[in-house]
């Protein structure tokens, strides 16, 4: 639909046309004689479980969009209906068989190949389901899979396409295939846009070509065609184009070079030849309007380096050179006092490229060990559940090591039968000895330990009589001495040595490179083992950053630091993590559960190097020598002064906030924000627009000066302004300044969740100017050339 009109010379062929139309339309893009996708479209009865006890016959069905799925409901709440459809885009990952808590329970009374289990992104529940066949689970789980994948794919200008094809059908009242004005007024509503009765008005009239004040499909077509026209694209097209109809090779060249890309005539004819669908432009190597237009929209014109979505840097340094994703209280859906404890988790965090999860073990009834956060009212998962889950789920998005931070609370028994499920069920996966018998100079590398799972914990000492620090045998925990100590846990104040146990020898024999140690300053940073590893609460942490940041920060050049947020935080909030990550932590661990500006910050972080968890921290935070301080940042090793420069073009295709109210429309304003070092953190923000999310248009520049720009991430924000209350949230997106593109890109906005808000974009363009010195655009550099030729 966007870009489909026909340019100056001859139209795409009939053949092209028709893959366009298959690309719009997932089931055909599968292909018809996908009997998955058309079981799927044509509904199956399934039983909803909960528990043994709740289980209630359900009707599934894929609607036409082809990527939204109805779910019978008998709830009448605003919430149920809500919840009576879910998008492909939400699903995390299907698993299959009685994997669940609750089809586990069901083992050995329900068939397992006849279950499945549909994880949601962010706070929904699973779906727990059971289907009357075989085949019947097998085609869902095979079809779900294979849309989740077309929707991976999918390229903007087919985002966009779907996109309005659904609103089209919702407003489509009497569903005759025909829209009357009062209908394409609902419409206008739908998609966030308030236009004027007389343009709105005029626009219907225009398209209505057979005057029966009714738009047939191919009037629609047009109709929409117009309100998705990208004017400010328009106007960077007849920048650079000559006659203002085509871009020649050489031209297309010189807007590549101006954007910082590949400027050679060779790259220039294979973009035409990828994004340009009018046969005559492509055989004589002009690019058209649509096709830039194409091109713009495409993945390779992201904001994001496209070479970072790959593993693209030196895995093979120590550990301690890496910033690892790390999470706190995997367990738990929600908050650490009443919340659920879960499995989900740990595979929500698994598939974000999570490197690090924390287990918080207890003795549980028979003889097996629980995880849950003691003393509070959380539930209880088994041990061996979570392990369970942890193998399988723990490469899936990356092939980098997976560190488990246990949390030791059990008997000397339990411990051991930890023990046994650690070995048989994560089996040869498990690193249960050094890679090398050689004395340890420093940590191995990600490269090294590939495919392995590190066991992180107290290790026991050579003389079994030797009493901890404490005046009690050392125990086998992360970070729970540390946090009783210092009260930070939502427990009763307690003294650690009479909770500390006897640890059981199986259980240590497991830790070979994370070796739980007390923090012992830094005079004798000489003496500690690479394998010797720190916690932190986050106050902790924060203090030697600010007394000795320096000093911290080479401390982190050898050992591995974990920190971990206050149990003040009772509602799982979450620390600011550039505080840590600026003195060089590595595994800086949030409640991945918790949506909001940090877990956005996280998100950024970990967005490059293929999003495997590991992201190489700069020289200057990898040098046991290193003089960089992160409070005084004013010279000195990492300080490039840095210019950047945003213009906030435009916004498309943002959503309602207010979906109660038909009538409403929201009036965007965009935050761009800098996090990073202390002097370098700051905000700056757009003039709000009035009534108008579908299009809305700014041409805003702002400018933000950095002193140590590789530490730094830039963060968009768009908000819904309101006069009387605060602001709500639209989107976001965050990306470290050193993956950021220049010249004009798309930004693709995220939910609160860390979910894609597709199709909704920011238009901008980035301008980079280093110790003053501005990266010169093609246009500047040659008329810096003429200027000089003068006489």
């Amino acid at each position: 639909m966007l870009g489909s009109g026909k340019s100056a010379a001859t139209g795409p062929t009939e053949e092209r046309r028709k893959l366009a139309e298959k690309a719009m339309d997932p089931s055909r893009r599968l292909g018809l004689e996908n009997e998955d996708i058309r079981t799927m479209m044509r509904g199956s009865n399934m039983v909803k479980v909960r528990s043994s006890r709740w289980q209630k016959s359900r009707n599934l069905r894929l609607l036409e969009d082809g990527l939204t799925v109805w779910c019978e409901s008998t709830k009448s709440s605003r919430k149920a209906k809500a919840q009576q459809t879910f998008a492909v885009t939400e699903v995390e990952c299907v698993r299959e068989g009685c994997q669940s808590e609750a089809l586990r329970r069901l083992s050995g009374s329900v068939k397992e190949n006849q279950c499945f289990t549909v994880v949601f992104r962010g706070a929904r529940k699973s779906l727990d389901l059971l289907c009357p066949c075989e085949d019947e689970a097998q085609r869902w789980v095979r079809g779900l899979r294979a849309l989740k994948d077309y929707v991976a794919n999918m390229t903007q200008k087919e985002k966009l396409d779907h996109w309005i094809r659904g609103y089209l059908r919702r407003a489509d009242q009497n569903q005759d295939g025909k829209m009357s004005y009062d209908e394409v007024k609902r419409l206008l509503q739908m998609i966030n846009i308030d236009l004027s009765e007389q343009y709105a008005r005029s626009l219907f009239k225009r398209c209505d070509r057979s005057g029966d004040g009714r738009l047939d499909h191919i009037e629609i077509e047009e109709f929409c065609r117009e309100l998705l026209r990208r004017p400010e694209l328009d106007a960077v097209f007849r920048h650079y184009s000559s006659n203002g109809c085509v871009l020649a090779t050489a031209e297309l060249r010189d807007f590549l070079g101006d954007q910082g890309e590949d400027a050679s005539l060779n790259h220039a004819q294979s973009l035409i030849l990828t994004y340009e669908l009018n046969d005559w432009a492509q055989k004589n190597l002009f690019m058209t309007q649509n096709g830039f237009t194409m091109y713009m929209l495409s993945r390779e014109n992201d904001v994001v380096n496209p070479d970072h979505a790959r593993v693209y840097q030196d895995m093979s340094r120590p550990l301690s050179h890496y910033f690892i994703s790390s999470s706190h209280n995997t367990y738990l859906t929600k908050d650490q006092v009443t919340s659920a404890s879960s499995t989900e988790p740990y595979i929500r965090a698994l598939i974000q490229g999570c490197r690090c999860v924390e287990l918080d073990c207890w003795d549980g009834d028979k003889g097996e060990p629980v995880i849950y956060h003691g003393h509070t009212l959380t539930s209880k998962v088994p041990f061996k559940e979570v392990i369970e889950t942890i193998g399988q789920y723990a490469f899936k998005a990356s092939p980098y090591p997976l560190i488990l931070s246990l949390e030791n609370h059990c008997s000397v028994e339990q411990q051991a039968v930890m023990a046994k499920h650690l070995r048989t069920i994560l089996g040869s996966k498990l690193l249960t000895k050094p890679l090398s018998a050689q004395p340890l100079k420093d940590l191995p590398s990600p490269e090294e330990l590939k495919g392995r799972i590190l066991v992180k914990g107290k290790k026991q000492t050579p003389h079994l009589s030797q009493l901890g620090k404490s005046g009690s045998y050392a125990s086998f925990s992360s970070s729970s001495d540390d946090e009783l100590a210092n009260s930070n846990k939502n427990t009763p104040k307690r003294d650690p040595a009479k909770v500390s146990c006897k640890l059981s020898p199986e259980l240590s024999d497991l830790v070979v490179y994370c070796r739980s140690v007390p923090f012992r300053g830094f005079e004798n940073v000489s003496e500690n083992q690479p394998n010797e590893m720190s916690s932190f609460s986050e106050n902790e942490a924060l203090k030697l950053i600010k007394d000795s940041g320096k000093l911290f920060v080479r401390h982190n050049s050898r050992q591995l630091s974990r920190i971990y947020p206050s149990g003040q935080r009772l509602q799982s909030s979450n620390y600011d993590p550039q505080e840590m990550w600026n003195g060089g932590c590595q595994m800086v661990a949030l409640n991945f559960q918790t949506p909001g500006e940090q877990m956005d910050l996280n998100q950024g972080r970990f967005l490059p190097n293929g999003r495997c968890g590991y992201v190489l921290k700069p020289s200057f935070l990898c040098s046991p020598t290193s003089n960089f301080n992160p409070e005084i940042t004013g010279g000195g090793p990492g300080h490039v002064p840095t210019q950047l420069t945003i213009r906030i073009i435009s916004a498309q295709q943002l959503p309602k906030i207010n979906t109660e109210k038909a009538s409403s429309i929201v009036d965007p304003q965009v935050w761009v924000e800098i996090h990073g070092v202390s002097i370098d953190n700051a905000r700056d923000k757009t003039q709000r627009i009035d009534n108008n999310g579908f299009n809305p248009q700014w041409n805003c520049t702002l400018s933000f000066q950095m002193q140590v720009p590789d530490l730094a991430l830039v963060r968009f924000v768009v908000e819904d302004h309101d006069h009387t209350a605060k602001n709500d949230f639209v989107g976001q997106f965050t990306v470290p300044f050193t993956s950021l593109r220049t010249g004009y890109r798309h930004v693709h906005l995220l939910k609160a969740d860390g979910s894609s808000l597709s199709p909704a974009t920011l238009f901008i363009h980035v301008k980079v100017s280093r110790k003053g010195v501005p990266i010169k655009t093609v246009s500047e550099r040659m008329a810096k050339a003429k200027a000089k030729g003068k006489p």
